[in-house]
């Protein structure tokens, strides 16, 4: 497998470990645009010397914190639009992927959750097309087991993905998310539109990103689920140890 590192809880130092990644045996690494790992133009050119002086392939999340793609108020729906744009553009020279959340019910979305539904559509077209004229190809994640969230069902957002019509568009599958809502075997039975994978282990209740093995996840059964799949894996852990630790578990199950 072609193996990547993320973390969203590396906020002290969040650059100086990347250059160990491939020491390690990652030959990628994610990079989170929240916090102190958000692209600005302080981040930006150490992000880039990383790429441009290792052999890692970058892959990029979208930010999601306060954001919200299925807003029914056009100003924070627009501004949700906007933000992950000019992520994508600030990181284009050296990502090809990039993964992003759906939209969820705000207040008013609970009462016009069909309005809500076509305005997160509208939202992921609009992003998608923005990427596309870069070059790069969008991830839409399954979520967590969180009341109001929009694609927590492998139904639900494969049929949003469809419901996109965009050739760049595809499914980034998160095995712990799709742990929380018991549905692992249901996802893995359908591999047909993920074009990036999320590991990271929980006890099926809450979002824990666990290392693996810490879990209750059956990885030798997710494993095997995946066998044939090519495309970039990305273990998201809490410190960069624990990423090694998943990493040395998982290839002691291949």
């Amino acid at each position: 497998m072609n193996i990547s590192f993320s973390s969203l809880a590396l906020v002290n130092d969040p650059f100086d470990w990347a250059y160990d990644l491939e020491e390690f045996g990652f030959s990628g690494w994610e990079v989170v645009s929240e916090g102190k790992q958000q692209l600005n133009d302080e981040t930006l050119s150490k992000i880039k010397n990383i790429a441009e002086t290792t052999d890692l392939i970058l892959t990029l999340h979208l930010p999601f914190s306060d954001l919200n793609l299925a807003s029914l108020n056009h100003p924070i729906w627009k501004e949700t639009i906007r933000q992950m744009s000019k992520c994508l553009e600030r990181a284009s020279d050296f990502v090809e992927l990039a993964v992003v959340h759906p939209g969820h019910l705000s207040p008013l979305g609970m009462q016009l959750p069909e309005m809500a539904w076509r305005q997160n559509i509208e939202g992921l077209q609009a992003v998608c097309d923005f990427a596309n004229e870069l070059g790069i190809k969008i991830g839409v994640e399954n979520m967590v087991n969180m009341q109001h969230v929009f694609g927590k069902q492998p139904g639900e957002i494969l049929g949003m993905i469809e419901s996109l019509e965009r050739e760049n568009a595809g499914l980034t599958l998160d095995i712990g998310h799709a742990n929380t809502n018991g549905l692992i075997d249901e996802f893995l039975s359908d591999l047909g539109r993920v074009i990036h994978i999320h590991l990271h282990d929980n006890k099926g209740r809450s979002d824990e990103h666990l290392e693996l093995g810490k879990g209750n996840i059956n990885w030798k059964k997710v494993t095997k689920g995946l066998e044939g799949y090519k495309r970039r894996v990305v273990i998201e852990a809490r410190t960069v140890e624990e990423g090694r630790a998943s990493l040395k578990y998982l290839q002691n199950l291949t």
